[in-house]
């Protein structure tokens, strides 16, 4: 089978515990629109509950749809034409014969006349059909029917997708003003609907997910001892103090304070741009700490003195981590404002306390952080093991994730991050809300689209495994879990969906006895780098 390789260099994805608290991503049914597809069912939930798809039916009985046999007493009946589509969706043709409009043409009349006190007729009284139109307005009784009509056929229209659909995944394909503007109560009433239905998971490989091979790459800063003393050394450097360097230039070891500024270079080899995001005044560089450099930056300074200008051409990286600037030729001007040099104080058991409180001798704060350091080792290489798992286990099924679900992660996954910069305190109020907007979301989604995929398809798989292999969680476990949860929304002040959050939170659980039952029953190879 296949190898699955992850690093520790990436964080762990999955699963995600917050679900999004931003409402305003979503629409609730009031009215059809008319230049866009209606929707007829409560607002796009924001759980992250796609392993659970199979679960969660779209009832036919719901709010909005009144559950009635679509049928006129004179025995006509609605003509449905179903039809596969991709994005796991099927598309219903209706057409909904004149007997059967005419009842609900009834019906809302019926309606209007018990619900309006028309001028001249006392309660009860048949109010002649004419007038009681003239007093509503013919529109808002066309309207209304229409909307009569779609309540009443539409669970007739799904009834043959009722144990497969989607929660929340209904809308009409057919705008409100196309449906008004044929309407006729001697004519067929047409209209088109479509609703996504839970996906078939379909595995590649006939083991399945059985047999599995991982690789998981473990980055040297995670190594235990090797990350004790990185710390150290940094303890040790914040302790020393900083002294003019006079009579030389940059070395490696020396604090360099620069004005740094960057121009694109052209395929001609002239100069081009500015380049903003690589330019930097008052720069304070250490040169034992230059990981993050542009390979050659440093190189091309050692010797630099304190008011001399140097410049130089550099490529950006392909995996630079900014992505705009990655494999960009530019040309680098760098001014040299200050130097300095540290003085350190012999490392012995007397800075003992000053590098740890507490401790009282260099073995004592080797040991220490070298304990913590195990602790963030261990944490780092689980979930570099679970990523990846499931990055394989992405590869290994076939979905064609319905829109429903994808709408459902993506907001989930964005609404998570947002609540995380919020805690962060990276997001004031204003911040929060251009970040809210639909657009936002919508650009969000569309450039994370393969990512919410590859996830979506890791948890159908996630969900698959859980079901095939029988396994369980403690209930003592679910509603710990779900207080938690909760505790999270109010310290924030985020409003909250209890029954989201209990079924987000069993997906949380079935993954981690998927993810510890597959541990048990695949082979692991560890690579350090």
């Amino acid at each position: 089978m296949e190898l699955a390789v992850a690093s520790t260099a990436r964080t762990h994805r999955y699963p995600c515990r917050f679900s999004s608290p931003l409402a305003a991503f979503c629409e609730s049914y009031c009215s059809f629109p008319s230049s866009c597809s209606a929707r007829l069912f409560s607002p796009l939930s924001t759980s992250a509950s796609t392993s659970r798809a199979q679960r969660r039916r779209l009832p036919v009985a719901s709010a909005a749809v009144e559950l009635r046999e679509a049928s006129s007493q004179d025995g006509d009946s609605v003509r449905v034409t179903e039809s596969r589509q991709p994005g796991s969706s099927v598309k219903f043709s209706v057409e909904v014969p004149p007997s059967i409009c005419q009842e609900c043409y009834e019906t809302t009349l019926q309606e209007y006349a018990k619900r309006f006190k028309i001028p001249g007729f006392r309660p009860g009284k048949v109010v002649p059909e004419n007038m009681l139109i003239n007093y509503v307005g013919p529109k808002h009784v066309q309207d209304a029917t229409i909307e009569a009509i779609l309540r009443h056929t539409l669970p007739q229209a799904l009834s043959s997708v009722e144990d497969r659909a989607l929660e929340d995944s209904v809308r009409i394909l057919t705008k409100f003003e196309d449906m008004a503007n044929s309407f006729s109560l001697d004519n067929v009433f047409r209209y088109d609907v479509a609703v996504d239905v839970a996906p078939d998971v379909r595995w590649l490989s006939e083991d399945k997910y059985k047999n599995l091979k991982v690789v998981v790459e473990i980055d040297e800063i995670v190594d235990a001892e090797k990350a004790t003393e990185i710390e150290l050394k940094r303890r040790h450097k914040a302790l020393g103090l900083l002294r003019i360097v006079a009579d030389r230039g940059l070395q490696v070891g020396d604090l360099v304070v620069l004005d740094i500024f960057a121009e694109s270079i052209t395929s001609d080899g002239s100069k081009g741009e500015k380049i903003p995001s690589a330019e930097s005044k008052g720069f304070h560089l250490d040169t034992e700490e230059n990981n993050n450099l542009v390979p050659g930056f440093l190189g091309s300074l050692i010797g630099i003195h304190p008011g001399e200008t140097r410049s130089f051409p550099l490529q950006f990286p392909v995996s630079f981590e900014q992505e705009s600037l990655q494999g960009r030729h530019a040309q680098f001007t760098v001014v040299c404002k200050e130097l300095f040099y540290r003085e350190l104080p012999e490392l012995n058991d007397s800075l003992a306390g000053k590098l740890l409180p507490g401790c009282a001798t260099m073995d004592q704060v080797k040991e220490h952080i070298l304990q913590r350091c195990k602790e963030v080792e261990k944490t780092a290489i689980e979930q570099a093991t679970d990523n990846a798992i499931l990055d394989q286990l992405g590869k290994l099924v076939e979905v064609d994730v319905p829109r429903a679900l994808f709408q459902e992660q993506g907001q989930q996954l964005y609404g998570a991050k947002l609540l995380q910069l919020q805690a962060e305190r990276k997001l004031d109020k204003d911040q929060l809300a251009a970040l809210s907007s639909q657009k936002s979301v919508q650009d969000y989604l569309e450039s994370e689209r393969e990512n919410i995929n590859n996830i979506i398809k890791q948890m159908l798989a996630v969900g698959e495994i859980f079901k095939a292999e029988n396994l369980q969680y403690s209930t003592e476990q679910l509603v710990k879990e779900v207080e938690n949860s909760i505790e999270e929304f109010k310290r924030y002040n985020q409003d909250y969906d209890e029954r989201n959050i209990k079924q987000q939170v069993q997906d949380v659980l079935e993954a981690a006895k998927v993810l510890e039952w597959l541990k048990e029953n695949c082979i692991i190879e560890y690579i350090r780098r």
